[in-house]
């Protein structure tokens, strides 16, 4: 089997304000994983530990194109990331 999380992971955290991604977000940066990027919609220009906040998919995918991985703690938000 393959590894699929490694050194040049670098993730987008969908519904990174909410109780779950905030913190599953505080707990993936102290083990060392590099977040570039949250989204939640109507919470764009805001931070999660030190982590910038876009309204979507795409807005954070214009500012951190090398994000090539996304978590997701809004079920909602599959379609989102599959479409972008």
């Amino acid at each position: 089997m393959a590894i699929l999380i490694n050194s040049s992971t670098q993730v987008l955290i969908q519904g990174i304000t909410g109780r779950d991604g905030s913190v599953h977000a505080a707990h993936m940066l102290r083990y060392g994983t590099k977040i570039l990027a949250g989204v939640t919609p109507g919470k764009g220009g805001t931070y999660v530990n030190d982590i910038p906040v876009y309204d979507s998919v795409a807005e954070a995918l214009d500012k951190h194109p090398d994000i090539n991985t996304s978590i997701i703690f809004v079920p909602d938000a599959v379609n989102e990331a599959v479409d972008a």
